[in-house]
């Protein structure tokens, strides 16, 4: 042991979760609206990185838990996105004449 205490409920606690995207800044666009103020987000590349300061521990492992459940649907769905639309493009691009006018 060290001699240090662990901290008093007073003193908060934080946590930090790093995670990478293939679209980190769109993801995060995506989490933006469910942000507390609790929380501090910044996108570094392919990585998000949100810091979650609460005063309680309980606190503190409810917020990262809603994080981390917002996270994954949000990258679910720009997965899903993407994948729609790479699909979209192709079958676009397999028209043979290049007629994509359906008001003729």
């Amino acid at each position: 042991m060290s001699g240090e205490s662990a901290p008093s409920e007073s003193e908060g606690r934080t946590a930090t979760v790093r995670t990478t995207h293939a679209d980190a800044a769109l993801v995060a666009a995506a989490l933006a609206p469910d942000e507390t103020d609790s929380m501090a987000t910044r996108v570094d590349g392919d990585a998000i990185e949100c810091v979650v300061e609460r005063p309680t521990t309980g606190g503190l492992r409810s917020t990262v838990d809603d994080h981390v459940v917002n996270l994954r649907v949000a990258d679910r769905l720009v997965e899903r996105a993407r994948a729609h639309l790479a699909a979209d493009d192709g079958a676009r691009r397999s028209d043979t004449n290049g007629d994509t006018d359906t008001n003729t």
